[in-house]
């Protein structure tokens, strides 16, 4: 019982950290830019002023957003899957699709940030990566912990 708690507040932990990556605005960070995938926000007049974002190749930027937004449904989703098989399925089928719903996840935050990688702020010279895009990363490897959990918890029918 306390192992399925511990899988319960991984899971929402996971789901919260997904949230703040794809909503906060501190993807790249410079001390007069702070840019997220939804906008820009500019500091001029001591004023954070908020723009869209121009200069960014739009395939890749949607593609960045759409992904992060499908591994946010997803893993929420695979959380309620997760309680719905709990008390459902019978011990030897028991999540099996939560595990496949995590590794859908866990690739979508892999592809949306590794996208962000290579595809915006190339040619920028100052700056970096900010804890949104941090938080990501940290995101696929607590999705991809998550997913083997749920494969190796699957119980054998006895």
């Amino acid at each position: 019982m306390l192992m399925l708690a511990a899988i319960v507040v991984l899971h929402i932990t996971t789901i919260i950290l997904l949230l703040v990556a794809a909503i906060d605005n501190a993807w790249w960070v410079d001390d007069l830019v702070s840019a997220d995938l939804w906008g820009r926000w500019d500091f001029s007049n001591n004023v954070w002023h908020y723009t869209n974002l121009k200069g960014y190749p739009e395939d890749y930027l949607q593609a960045v957003q759409a992904t992060s937004v499908l591994a946010c449904v997803f893993t929420i989703l695979a959380l309620f899957v997760f309680v719905a098989q709990l008390f459902t399925l019978p011990k030897g089928m028991r999540f099996t699709f939560t595990g496949i719903l995590q590794i859908i996840a866990c690739l979508c935050i892999m592809t949306g940030a590794s996208i962000y990688t290579a595809k915006l702020h190339v040619n920028d010279t100052s700056g970096g990566y900010g804890h949104c895009y941090i938080l990501a990363w940290i995101s696929f490897v607590l999705t991809f912990i998550l997913a083997l959990t749920y494969f190796i918890l699957r119980k054998k029918k006895e």
